[in-house]
């Protein structure tokens, strides 16, 4: 019982260290790309940034997957590290397999770290709802400036 506890505290505690891992690094990818962001958007204007909007949307998409793919990758080499895989692709596959929730159980981790795959589970859950809030919220203010255009009057220019 003692041992099947301390390895619950375990999993718990590498498990609380990469939630707190991959929040920071999403935390601090999407202020980067709010960033980036802010120094086109003084840029852009409604009746000509069509094209500065749709690549603005690309960066976030692409910054967006540039994240996951680093939080993904911080899961396959801890069960490297683990020991968990012999090698790294199976390990990177499983991760992205959990990670995405796709969680086809075609690899599975041992008994001691299964709870740590789980948790990566819901780790990845709530930073892609995270991402997809963040890519809204860029398309719904990229949107305001669409309207804008919309809105303006008629100067017999077009």
């Amino acid at each position: 019982m003692g041992s099947s506890l301390s390895q619950l505290a375990l999993n718990l505690g590498v498990a609380t260290v990469m939630v707190a891992l991959t929040t920071l690094t999403h935390f601090f990818g999407l202020l980067v790309l709010t960033r980036l962001m802010s120094g086109v958007h003084g840029r852009l204007r409604p009746h000509e940034a069509a094209w500065r909007q749709a690549g603005m949307i690309l960066l976030v998409v692409f910054g967006i997957f540039a994240l996951h793919t680093a939080e993904v990758w911080s899961y396959a080499v801890l069960y490297r590290l683990l020991g968990e895989f012999t090698t790294f692709e199976p390990a990177l596959y499983f991760s992205t397999v959990s990670f995405s929730t796709l969680g086809l159980g075609d690899l599975t981790l041992g008994a001691n770290w299964r709870l740590l795959g789980a948790i990566e589970a819901v780790n990845g859950l709530v930073l892609i709802a995270w991402s997809t809030a963040f890519l809204m919220s860029v398309t719904a203010r990229l949107r305001l400036l669409e309207h804008e255009w919309l809105e303006r009057p008629d100067d017999g220019r077009r």
